[in-house]
């Protein structure tokens, strides 16, 4: 489960970094280590980065914001992401997405108060023939409806 910001140990960011600062294009290779040990890229860890790579934060700012695998913030025990793309809008996606928000209560990117479940949108998970589709965790899952919907939350704890 991803550790809160107010419990970032920033012993442990240094250790971090300072273990990949010998590599040939250490970004990348740091980036993935703390989130590794974090669940997310703490905001602790991006000035000791910009320093340690004599980079300015705006240049960090645009490569974590580049990959979307990086997270900024914890995210839930489960990442049920939704496809977004027009083959999976084209029979229903966008209502499935608008209803299983709304039956969470959250935003796209938003997490359930217990933890289990962080929602994001993706943009094509390549099970177009069998939409819409959702992923959760590393399961794609092919002609979700409501029902289906409802199974899947529910398996997740939220």
């Amino acid at each position: 489960m991803p550790t809160p910001e107010a419990t970032i140990d920033s012993a442990q960011i240094g250790r971090i970094i300072s273990s990949h600062t010998d590599l040939e294009g250490p970004l990348l290779p740091i980036l993935h280590a703390l989130q590794d040990a974090f669940g997310f890229v703490p905001s602790q860890a991006h000035a000791p980065i910009a320093e340690a790579l004599n980079i300015t934060r705006a240049e960090l700012h645009g490569v974590i914001s580049f990959y979307h695998d990086f997270q900024t913030a914890p995210q839930g025990r489960h990442v049920l992401k939704i496809c977004r793309a027009e083959a999976c809008q084209s029979v229903g996606g966008k209502a499935l997405a608008e209803k299983t928000l709304a039956k969470l209560g959250l935003d796209w990117h938003g997490t359930t108060p217990n933890g289990a479940v962080t929602i994001e949108p993706v943009y094509c998970l390549g099970l177009c023939a069998c939409a819409p589709a959702v992923m959760i965790g590393d399961k794609v899952i092919g002609r979700v409806d409501d029902t289906r919907m409802d199974s899947i939350i529910s398996e997740a704890g939220a």
